[in-house]
């Protein structure tokens, strides 16, 4: 195939990924309306058999009594996004052989890849841990959302790459960053999720919490708050070091094409935030009266500082990483 078609191929690559991934929402939603939290499913069971009804509602992890139903279209959900998954590293992988070089040299090319980062990441946990498919419509809608705004408004035609990026650091600083950031949207996102299911279990456990409430029905078909904070936790510490690595090899790359290895460029700035704020949530996982909310809070904080440094930074502030397209 000759490049041109190489690239009509990649672009359309991206409307079947954005359309494979908006249908495993509405299966994922489909889930949660036609799954039973697991608590009611156990209570149900213990009347059935002439048991008492527990008093208040556990919080179990969904999954272990859920019905056919949910567990049907939580299937098809996942088989959507792993298509989805295909298709969205075809749109990566025809791009750069029709540019003949790493398809990240620009901010479309680099935010589609983060965000197919952050769909594997889901993917593998889901897998490993099927319970976690119910968190699959909170990961997915932004997903869908990201990808639509990436085609409307970073969209870039496929080109060489401009003379700054033409170095062999480009496949390590680019790619680290790439891995890291799309690791901790799902850790950012989880940490939201727990906040969230953390609080409902409180009032339950308060004796607070109205189980047929409409608010409380899709929170309560969450995962366990422990294990949202598990996923959130695990996947920080595996993005923290690859994060790491991307600012150190930043700075040396800087060293090699400006001369010095830091020169409190924004995007450098606000690289070194970002990994403050994850160091912090990491320090504050360890730390007494800092564990659970507290730190969860400083982990949806740094996915913000990360969103911020990916569209502020690159699309309206100055500094030498305004190139390539709309940036870099």
């Amino acid at each position: 195939m000759s490049p041109d078609q190489l690239s009509t191929l990649s672009d359309h690559l991206y409307s079947v990924s954005v359309a494979l991934y908006s249908l495993a929402v509405v299966a994922f939603c489909a889930q949660l309306a036609f799954g039973r939290s697991p608590a009611r499913a156990r209570a149900q069971e213990l009347v059935g058999a002439g048991g008492p009804a527990p008093e208040k509602p556990a919080a179990p992890t969904p999954g272990a009594a859920e019905p056919a139903a949910g567990r049907r279209w939580g299937t098809i959900a996942m088989v959507l996004t792993g298509l989805g998954v295909l298709t969205h590293a075809g749109v990566l992988v025809c791009r750069g052989l029709a540019a003949h070089r790493l398809p990240w040299g620009n901010m479309y090319e680099f935010a589609t890849a983060v965000v197919l980062v952050a769909v594997v990441a889901f993917v593998v946990f889901a897998a490993r841990v099927p319970a976690l498919r119910h968190i699959g419509v909170f990961v997915m809608a932004p997903v869908v959302l990201a990808m639509v705004l990436i085609g409307l408004f970073l969209y870039a035609g496929t080109a060489p790459l401009v003379a700054a990026l033409r170095s062999y650091w480009l496949a390590i600083h680019v790619t680290t960053a790439i891995l890291g950031f799309g690791i901790f949207f799902v850790s950012g996102i989880a940490s939201a999720l727990y906040l969230l299911r953390s609080r409902h279990e409180a009032k339950v456990g308060a004796g607070q919490g109205a189980a047929d409430a409409p608010g409380l029905r899709v929170v309560e078909r969450l995962p366990a708050a422990a294990a949202l904070d598990r996923v959130a936790h695990r996947t920080a510490v595996f993005g923290f070091p690859i994060w790491t690595f991307a600012v150190i090899a930043g700075a040396i790359w800087a060293e090699s094409a400006w001369g010095r290895f830091w020169g409190w460029d924004p995007k450098e700035t606000w690289a070194f935030i970002a990994w403050v704020v994850y160091a912090a949530y990491l320090h504050a996982r360890t730390t007494a009266g800092w564990r659970g909310r507290a730190a969860a809070w400083i982990n949806v904080a740094g996915l913000v500082v990360m969103i911020f440094n990916l569209l502020y930074v690159n699309l309206v502030s100055t500094g030498l990483h305004s190139y390539a397209g709309v940036g870099s």
